[in-house]
């Protein structure tokens, strides 16, 4: 799966690290809906990180269709609000 994080670049991940990243979705998507700004911060910090250290970035001149677009890392608890559809960043 091919995975963009805003102002960044794009990464391949392998579906087996999936586990691991919706347990850090499901717990981004807690703290959305209870406004915890400080949890919300801190768990967007350990989804991009984690995405960063399981994948294997792109060369910056790739340009391959993403199939999963992940917030930038200073995106406020609303704008990555306005992000979802409500189901996680993550596909189930």
């Amino acid at each position: 799966m091919i995975v963009r994080i805003m102002g960044e670049g794009q990464v391949k991940l392998a579906d087996e690290h999936f586990v691991e990243l919706n347990a850090l979705d499901d717990e981004l998507l807690d703290e959305m809906e209870s406004g915890d700004e400080e949890g919300f911060r801190r768990t967007l910090g350990a989804l991009l990180d984690a995405v960063r250290r399981l994948g294997t970035p792109l060369p910056d001149d790739a340009l391959e269709p993403s199939e999963l677009i992940l917030p930038a890392p200073d995106s406020s608890l609303e704008e990555v609000r306005e992000m979802l559809t409500g189901d996680g960043l993550l596909p189930g």
